[in-house]
C-alpha cells in the first residue's frame, strides 16, 4: 500500500457552504510527544502537510490546544496562502497545562482569545469552522453548554466564524446546541470497538450534519481485535485500513480525520480507506462493538 488511488475515498460532504473530502487529515500528531512543543521533523511535519493537499485533501482538522499553537503556525508556515478550495477545522474550549493535561478554557474570555490566537496563527480572517469541545479527556461530561457556545455565536455573528460544530459532547448537548444556532458538525470518539454513538450518527446524517470520528484508530493504543485481524489477513490489509474503510461505509456524514507525521503512513491511511468490504466482512466487522 506505498501508492495512493487516483483519487481520494469517500466523495465529499458540505459543512454548511464549505464542500470538503470525507477524508480528510488531522494534525494533532504533528506537535511533539504529547502534543506538547514543537516536533522533532519541522521540516518532515510541513511535507505532510503539503502531502495531504497534493493528495487532494480539503480538510484539515487542528486546534490550537496542539503543541499549544504549535500544528496551526505549521499550517500556516505550510500552506499559506491556502488554496480556495482548502477548509481548516479547530477546536476551542481546552487548554494545555504544564503537566500536558487539557484543563477546560471554557469561559467567555476563554474562547475570544482562543479564536483571536486560531485566527493569528493560521493567518486568516475568519475560520471555516470552530468546533466547542466539550466534556474532559475520559469524554463527554453532561450538563448545559449554552454559556460557552452562545459565545461562539456572537463571535460568529461578528463575522470571526463561518460555521458552529461540537465536540466531545452527549447527544443532549448537541440538541441544546442546535437549539441555539445551527451546527455542522459533531466530532466525538467513535470506532469499532468503541460505539455509543450509533444512534447519533444516524440522526445526524437525517439532518445532513457531519459527524467526525476522533480516535478512529483507537487513539493512543491502537485498535486490537481477533476479529479486525481476520478480516485484514484475509484482505491482505492492514488492521488500520480495515477499520478506516469501515468507517468510511459506515454512514454518508462520517468524515475521516486520521492523523500521522509520516508521509508514508499519510498516503497508506488515503490507500487503505479505499479498501473495498464485502457483506462478510462487514459481518464479521460488526460484532466488534456489540
Amino acid at each position: 500500500m506505498n501508492t495512493p488511488p487516483a483519487s481520494l475515498p469517500g466523495d465529499t460532504w458540505t459543512l454548511g457552504d464549505l464542500t470538503v473530502t470525507r477524508f480528510g487529515y488531522g494534525a494533532m500528531q504533528l506537535a511533539g510527544p504529547g502534543v506538547m512543543g514543537p516536533p522533532a521533523d519541522h521540516d518532515g511535519a510541513l511535507a505532510v502537510l503539503r502531502e495531504a493537499t497534493d493528495l487532494g485533501i480539503t480538510h484539515i482538522d487542528t486546534a490550537g490546544a496542539y503543541g499549544p499553537r504549535v500544528t496551526n503556525q505549521l499550517i500556516r508556515e505550510a500552506l499559506h496562502p491556502y488554496p480556495a478550495s482548502l477548509h481548516i477545522v479547530t477546536k476551542v474550549g481546552a487548554d494545555r497545562d504544564q503537566q500536558g493535561g487539557w484543563p477546560p478554557a471554557r469561559q467567555p474570555e476563554d474562547l475570544r482569545r482562543a479564536v483571536h490566537e486560531n485566527l493569528a496563527d493560521l493567518g486568516l480572517d475568519a475560520l471555516d469552522v470552530v468546533n466547542l469541545r466539550l466534556g474532559d479527556a475520559q469524554g463527554p461530561v453532561p450538563g448545559s453548554l449554552a454559556e460557552p457556545f452562545e459565545t461562539l455565536v456572537e463571535l460568529q455573528r461578528q463575522g470571526l466564524i463561518r460555521h458552529l460544530g461540537v465536540s466531545n459532547a452527549t447527544a443532549e448537548q448537541v440538541t441544546e446546541a442546535q437549539a441555539i444556532a445551527p451546527i455542522v458538525c459533531v466530532q466525538n470518539m467513535y470506532n469499532l470497538a468503541y460505539r455509543q454513538d450509533d444512534e447519533l450518527i444516524d440522526e445526524l446524517a437525517d439532518q445532513g450534519i457531519a459527524y467526525v470520528p476522533f480516535f478512529p484508530l483507537g487513539g493512543f493504543t491502537p485498535l486490537q481485535s481477533t476479529a479486525l485481524s481476520a478480516v485484514a489477513t484475509r484482505l491482505d490489509a492492514t488492521p488500520m485500513s480495515v477499520a478506516l474503510a469501515w468507517l468510511l461505509g459506515r454512514s454518508p456524514n462520517i468524515l475521516l480525520i486520521p492523523g500521522t507525521s509520516s508521509v508514508a503512513h499519510l498516503r497508506e491511511n488515503v490507500a487503505g480507506a479505499g479498501l473495498p468490504l464485502s457483506d462478510e466482512d462487514l459481518a464479521e466487522l460488526d460484532k466488534i462493538g456489540r
